[in-house]
């Protein structure tokens, strides 16, 4: 099995994006009745949280690539 990076701005991205198909799926269904403009701020606000994890991680883990190791510092 390929190992990859843990992205957890595309895991905030797919949990919101989620959870508006849950809702318009529970709409069509007839479990509850949703009107049409609700789902826009959650896809909204979940893909700019999304950003704001992604620029966050982005961040650390150039701050943890810049710094050295104690292990490897060999001076």
């Amino acid at each position: 099995m390929l190992h990859h990076e843990f992205q957890p701005g595309r895991l905030v991205a797919g949990t919101f994006l989620t959870l508006a198909g849950i809702i318009y799926a529970g709409d069509a269904g007839g479990a509850w009745e949703t009107p049409w403009f609700v789902v826009i701020p959650i896809v909204v606000g979940g893909l700019c949280l999304a950003g704001a994890v992604g620029v966050l991680t982005r961040g650390i883990r150039r701050r943890r690539a810049a710094e050295p190791s104690p292990l490897t510092d060999y001076r």
